[in-house]
């Protein structure tokens, strides 16, 4: 699912400052008890503006996520100010307060209208934000903010990530780049997942939002590791215009979906604990929306799951979760069904098909679980992980 086959490897800039008209930079606010970076700024410095976002579908809604996503309604967002440490959601009047105190100490440092900045959390839930602290590394988070910053940007909104995750595309003279945190509560619609992607395009806000919509619907829409959807999760899109360049839609679309899936690959590789990582294809689907739900069916299914720990290829427990579909989504007759694994038809017409004893599964990180419904033409892939004893430790003996 990750690719980085288009971004060079020469490229002295990364992440979201790939794009020319971009700076960033990440600080130690002190909001971490870990003393690590905590604090990052992502700034548009273009001439020809446009923003575009997509958020969490949850109904329990973070401070950060209320204030963006009215903002983006009727503004063009220049600076994004993200941090980790905690997620001020479920913090009501103060924790809105706080969200417009971050804004408003942002602007007075960067001299840009409150209507520019758009703010996300990551970290804890139902806990208040310690403002005094975050404010007061805002000078030196504008000041440090250049060209060069992008990585230490991706490295402070990290909360159990383990690595950074960041994308560089290039085109025929234009350029997508990003950057993405997210390990734990990652599930649709997005996750425990901020992400902020750049380019230099020149693009309409109505291009770049159903460009955006349809790359977050196939690649973040589509990562589904434990279930759990956060209170949090934003993809914010900035294109600054510094390139020139006026791709058409339909070519901006498909890069931008491959920043996406990039992103969204990174996250699920890193997901909290996991030892494999499990694509889970559905072919031969009535419609779009029966080959994702059967494959999310598949995806969410502890029994699946624990077995791919185990490298156990035990079908049986995947044909019986396809059967919790209901018939009017996903129409289908079991005996038409086939199951694959890595390759290997396990699953034939809905009984027994090759030897289990074919598979390794313990030869390789990745398995590829293909279902073929035997029910049409459409198809969907979903993205997720196994579930692990490190997976249940992390979360049941620490507060994240």
């Amino acid at each position: 699912m990750s690719t980085n086959s288009n971004a060079p490897s020469s490229a002295t800039k990364s992440g979201v400052c790939f794009p020319l008209g971009f700076t960033a930079s990440g600080v130690a606010a002190g909001l971490k008890a870990s003393g690590s970076l905590d604090l990052a700024l992502v700034a548009n410095n273009g001439s020809n503006l446009a923003s575009a976002a997509v958020f969490t579908t949850n109904r329990v809604v973070a401070e950060p996520v209320i204030y963006t996503r009215d903002l983006m309604k009727d503004h063009t967002v220049t600076h994004v100010i993200l941090n980790s440490g905690n997620a001020n959601a479920c913090t009501g009047a103060r924790g809105m307060q706080d969200v417009h105190s971050t804004v408003a100490a942002l602007a007075s440092e960067a001299g840009v209208e409150h209507t520019k900045i758009a703010v996300c959390s990551t970290g804890v839930i139902g806990e208040y934000m310690d403002t005094d602290r975050l404010t007061r590394a805002i000078p030196a988070l504008v000041k440090e903010a250049n060209e060069d910053g992008a990585n230490l940007a991706a490295q402070a909104i990290m909360t159990t990530d383990t690595v950074t995750k960041e994308v560089e595309i290039e085109r025929d003279g234009w350029r997508i780049g990003g950057m993405a945190k997210g390990a734990g509560m990652f599930a649709p619609a997005m996750a425990t997942m901020l992400c902020v992607i750049t380019t230099d395009v020149k693009i309409s806000e109505d291009v770049l939002v159903r460009t955006l919509s349809r790359a977050v619907d196939v690649s973040f829409n589509r990562t589904d590791t434990d279930g759990c959807m956060s209170t949090n999760d934003t993809v914010i899109v900035l294109a600054s215009g510094e390139s020139g360049i006026e791709p058409d839609e339909a070519e901006f679309g498909a890069q931008l979906e491959v920043a996406c899936r990039d992103l969204a690959g990174k996250l699920r590789d890193d997901a909290e604990g996991a030892s494999h990582s499990i694509d889970i294809t559905v072919t031969q689907a009535s419609t779009e929306e029966a080959a994702v739900e059967v494959a999310r069916a598949v995806s969410r299914s502890n029994l699946v799951k624990t077995a791919i720990f185990g490298n156990d290829p035990n079908w049986g427990r995947i044909l019986s979760q396809i059967g919790t579909v209901d018939a009017k989504v996903a129409p289908f007759d079991v005996n038409d069904v086939n199951v694959s694994i890595n390759g290997v038809q396990i699953c034939r017409n809905g009984g027994i098909g090759e030897p289990k004893d074919e598979l390794d599964l313990a030869a390789s990180r990745l398995v590829s679980i293909e279902i073929e419904l035997g029910a049409g033409d459409a198809h969907a892939t979903v993205y997720t992980t196994d579930l692990t004893h490190d997976y249940v430790h992390e979360n049941s003996a620490y507060t994240t």
